[in-house]
């Protein structure tokens, strides 16, 4: 299994989300599924069918980041801040429309185009990887090729 690197915001997250299935979730599912239990019998119960699709669903979740806790490593302090890693905030321009841009470079678990954070496996983000400030990274994209300017690299 392989490590997965976390902000320690994005851990945090994890394990918020880990501890609301986990205390109030399944509680909720329980009780749904005594409730259409309490309707007879159960053999042709749609309601009793959807709330065990339910709980299994919150069960497999819960398994999914139990295992991804057990193998995270929270990044700290120790990352060099002159080059982009995951976890840096990198400030950019692109150069063929003077558009200037800013990511956060993040694990799959952690991204979120809409906030801004890429995941260091797409494109972008690992075209990204181990630049330097004022380096120009060349990154091919299915509809065609970026050419950023890097401006700045910040860590949170």
């Amino acid at each position: 299994m392989n490590e997965i690197y976390l902000t320690p915001q994005g851990h945090k997250k994890l394990v918020e989300e880990l501890e609301h299935l986990k205390k109030v979730k399944r509680r909720e599912l329980s009780k749904a599924i005594g409730e259409a239990r309490s309707h007879g019998d159960i053999s042709e119960n749609a309601e009793y069918d959807a709330a065990k699709d339910a709980q299994g669903l919150n069960e497999k979740r819960i398994h999914e980041l139990e295992g991804k806790l057990s193998r995270c490593r929270i990044l700290g302090d120790d990352i060099p801040k002159d080059e982009v890693l995951i976890g840096a905030k990198v400030k950019l321009k692109d150069i063929d429309t003077g558009e200037q841009l800013e990511y956060t470079l993040v694990s799959e678990e952690e991204a979120d185009y809409s906030l801004g954070k890429i995941s260091t496996s797409s494109p972008v983000g690992s075209g990204l990887l181990n630049r330097k400030l004022n380096e120009v990274a060349e990154i091919q994209i299915p509809a065609g090729k970026l050419r950023y300017l890097i401006l700045g690299i910040t860590r949170d």
